[in-house]
């Protein structure tokens, strides 16, 4: 008795460390995930251009189908990559965080300069799916175009996350890293999902609800969906400049150069100083953000010569290939 009262003291035992580990691993992918807030605003604020101008019966396929891949580039690729980044080269990981952030500063400033200045209006995305007839043909070619860009701001979202991962074990990490992958990826495109959708729920509730609030309700939600996604839009690129900006300033400092976080830090403890007491932790961590967001946005102007002039004839040209032996 005294035996099968021991074992089960160790099954218990067990259990108790088992579910500690879970915990772990789930708080350790949380405030991972967290540290990716930016690049995962914007991947879920630009998915859904991806599918305007399909019927409404293909919205969800498509939005499954590059959730698949992002969830497969993530957990076959990414994963392992980052897993030997760690274990072998773990000195690469803040250039290539710096490499990542300045592609998001990159990003946002494009977004900002596309509204500003004037530019030639090229339908159809840069795919050139707008000459493709077959409906089917363009389908696949968006999917294609989505997942070349979920993978980048999956790599970046991943590489965030690996930094932020506490130093561990092997089976930690990548415990925590194939959780982040699923947490985002779900978070991410279920979201996209649910607001490509609200528009028809709103007319559906329009049309075939019983009381004249709940018809008014829809009616709102879709007069609502324009101002919805370009809000979207503005949010996910002042949360590029915000993250790319932060990821640089902050990687400076781990290879030597604090001055730039220091004067940030600096402006912030100054300007919170001026606030009440119980304001003061926010308003420090505005205006750092609002920092990390003005110097991100200058180093995305400054990149965006190089970007036009080398990076996107290269993403061109590989698209291109792509079309015409497909």
């Amino acid at each position: 008795m005294s035996g099968l009262l021991a074992l089960l003291d160790d099954v218990a035992g067990i259990a108790k460390v088992a579910a500690a580990s879970v915990d772990d691993i789930a708080g350790q992918a949380a405030k991972a995930g967290s540290k990716a807030a930016g690049a995962v605003i914007d991947d879920a604020a630009v998915t859904p251009k991806y599918v305007q101008g399909f019927e409404p019966a293909r919205e969800l396929p498509i939005i499954w189908k590059i959730a698949r891949g992002s969830i497969f580039n993530k957990l076959v690729f990414l994963l392992p990559a980052g897993l030997a980044l760690s274990a072998f080269a773990p000195w690469m990981i803040p250039p290539l965080l710096m490499l990542g952030g300045a592609y998001l500063c990159f990003e946002g400033a494009e977004k900002i300069a596309h509204v500003i200045l004037p530019h030639d209006d090229h339908s159809g995305g840069p795919d050139g799916s707008h000459d493709i007839e077959d409906p089917m043909r363009l389908e696949e070619k968006k999917v294609e175009g989505a997942i070349k860009t979920d993978f980048i701001l999956s790599a970046e979202i991943m590489t965030i996350a690996l930094a932020a991962i506490p130093t561990s074990s092997f089976w930690m990490e990548a415990a925590t890293l194939a959780t982040v992958a699923v947490m985002i990826t779900v978070a991410v495109y279920g979201s996209v999902a649910l607001i490509v959708k609200m528009d028809d729920i709103g007319l559906w509730l329009s049309q075939a609800g019983r009381l004249a609030a709940t018809r008014g309700f829809g009616r709102g939600i879709v007069k609502a969906m324009p101002y919805l996604m370009k809000t979207l839009s503005i949010v996910g690129t002042a949360a590029m400049l915000w993250v790319g900006g932060s990821i640089i300033v902050h990687g400076l400092a781990q290879m030597g150069w604090h001055a730039p976080e220091d004067m940030i830090h600096s402006i912030a403890v100054a300007v919170a100083g001026g606030l009440p007491e119980n304001l003061r932790g926010a308003g420090e961590w505005i205006v750092t953000a609002a920092c990390d967001g003005v110097l991100g946005l200058a180093l995305g102007l400054a990149l965006i010569p190089i970007g036009t002039r080398f990076i996107a004839p290269i993403w061109r040209a590989t698209l291109g290939s792509e079309k015409k032996t497909a």
